[in-house]
């Protein structure tokens, strides 16, 4: 089972490395020491995590889209008819492509909290390199 560092725990959790070690302080995130003394996490345990957090999250969309990511408006370009609206979450940009008239109802616009719903039959899963 892969274990992964601390910093490397809380960037996939989108949250910070002090965060992680408050969550295995309150024994809500088991940990280990590795042999050089540095604590790690299974990556078992981080994925258990990462779905209770998930399920916490507030504002999540009950709709079919598995796949909702919650971020900030970065970007909006538009002309008469199209838009595109640019999404940072977390580490993510995700951008899509919308009728002008839509952004104007859900009043996009930078700074606006939003929720990116991607519904696809084809995902591609990728290891990192080096993994």
């Amino acid at each position: 089972m892969p274990q992964l560092r601390i910093s490397d725990a809380a960037s996939l959790l989108g949250v910070s490395d002090d965060t992680v070690r408050r969550w295995i302080d309150q024994g809500r995130l088991p940990a280990t020491r590795s042999g050089t003394g540095r604590m790690a996490v299974e990556g078992r345990d981080l994925a258990e995590l990462a779905q209770e957090l998930a399920g916490e999250e507030d504002g999540a969309l009950r709709t079919s889209a598995r796949n909702q990511l919650r971020g900030i408006v970065t970007k909006v370009t538009r002309d008469t008819v199209m838009a595109q609206v640019e999404l940072q979450a977390g580490p993510f940009r995700v951008v899509s492509l919308m009728s002008a008239e839509a952004v104007d109802e859900l009043g996009l616009e930078p700074g606006v909290l939003a929720i990116a719903s991607i519904k696809a039959t084809q995902v591609v899963i990728a290891l990192p390199p080096g993994r």
